[in-house]
């Protein structure tokens, strides 16, 4: 039996949420949110913001950015 490969999609937020990565999730309206990434399912994500929990649905996100520093010496 085959397993079916995991999609670019989820493998990102799998990563975001592994790495405890900070984002920047921009809405079609144009708004920003920053936060971390803590859930994510078909549908929606859930976004830690400022000590709170906040669910963005999916069909409302126009990107996402991952804010990582470059690394120092």
């Amino acid at each position: 039996m085959n397993k079916a490969p995991i999609n670019v999609q989820d493998s990102f937020f799998y990563n975001l949420r592994k790495d405890n990565t900070e984002i920047t999730v921009r809405l079609t309206s144009g708004e920003e949110r920053l936060g971390r990434l803590r859930r994510f399912d078909k549908f929606a994500l859930v976004l830690e913001v400022e000590g709170h929990e906040e669910m963005i649905y999916k069909h409302a996100i126009a990107s996402i950015r991952a804010e990582t520093l470059p690394p120092t010496s």
